[in-house]
């Protein structure tokens, strides 16, 4: 038998409202409880086999929630802001009210971001203890070191003295005032570089999360980061099909590979 729990919370974290509004709800005739009305929203319900509706509409309840999200630019990393959209903003109101994003990407920073209420899985994929790989997609700006692979898999020494654990740096694409010094297959189709002064495409992996990480990294080398992508974190890819802005829960076979 499952836990019992308030028909109030339960509503809350199917984020149906506060529980005042909730409790106002109930009053109204709103919320049953196996089909009969019920206006004490205090009473204990067992979520794995009462059937709760709201307004008419079932409302399942779903202990843990794992969600991709497409980040897009201009949205930061947050559960509230007052000045900014979050992350959170984005998803409906069908989604549980206690989720949270899994680490950050800045405001300018797009890509892969899972959203949960799974502090455990949390906490396994962001220690940098678990050595979780996290790959970026960037552009930049300037003139790369020939030794920067090298400096890259060596660990780093951000300007401000800070040491960073070492990453795998792989080069795609570089140009010199649009001369290409060699190129792959970029995952930016805007990222045309004919007149550009000089800079590089390029796959960051790293397996920690300080603050402007990746943005200092290349600081350090003398260059400037003008565009970043997560693609992955861990077994997790950023799906194809997603386009900046859209989310999904995540699949069986990803909820797997992460353990869960």
């Amino acid at each position: 038998m499952a836990k019992l729990m308030r028909l109030d919370k339960y509503l809350v974290e199917m984020n149906k409202g506060s529980r005042t509004q909730i409790k106002d709800a109930a009053k109204k005739g709103r919320i049953q409880v196996n089909g009969v009305p019920e206006k004490k929203t205090e009473r204990k319900i067992d979520p794995e086999t009462d059937e709760v509706t709201f307004d008419g509409q079932t409302v399942s309840y779903r202990a843990m929630e794992y969600i991709m999200l497409y980040k897009p630019q201009g949205v930061i990393s947050a559960t509230e802001d007052k000045r900014h959209k979050t992350v959170i903003d984005l998803l409906s109101g069908e989604n549980r009210s206690d989720l949270f994003p899994v680490g950050r990407l800045d405001i300018d920073t797009e890509g892969l971001l899972l959203l949960t209420n799974d502090g455990d899985l949390t906490h396994r994929l962001l220690a940098p203890g678990k050595h979780v790989d996290k790959v970026y997609f960037a552009q930049i700006e300037g003139i790369l070191p020939d030794t920067a692979v090298e400096q890259m898999a060596a660990g780093l020494t951000l300007t401000d003295g800070t040491p960073v654990m070492p990453g795998k740096l792989e080069i795609l694409k570089q140009w010199n005032g649009g001369n290409h010094v060699g190129a792959l297959e970029t995952v930016r189709s805007d990222s045309g570089t004919a007149g550009k002064s000089a800079g590089a495409e390029i796959l960051l992996t790293i397996q920690e999360g300080k603050f402007h990480q990746v943005k200092r990294m290349f600081e350090a080398l003398g260059c400037r980061v003008v565009f970043l992508k997560r693609l992955s974190m861990g077994s997790l890819k950023l799906d194809p099909e997603l386009k900046p802005g859209e989310y999904r829960p995540l699949t069986e076979e990803e909820l797997e590979l992460l353990g869960k």
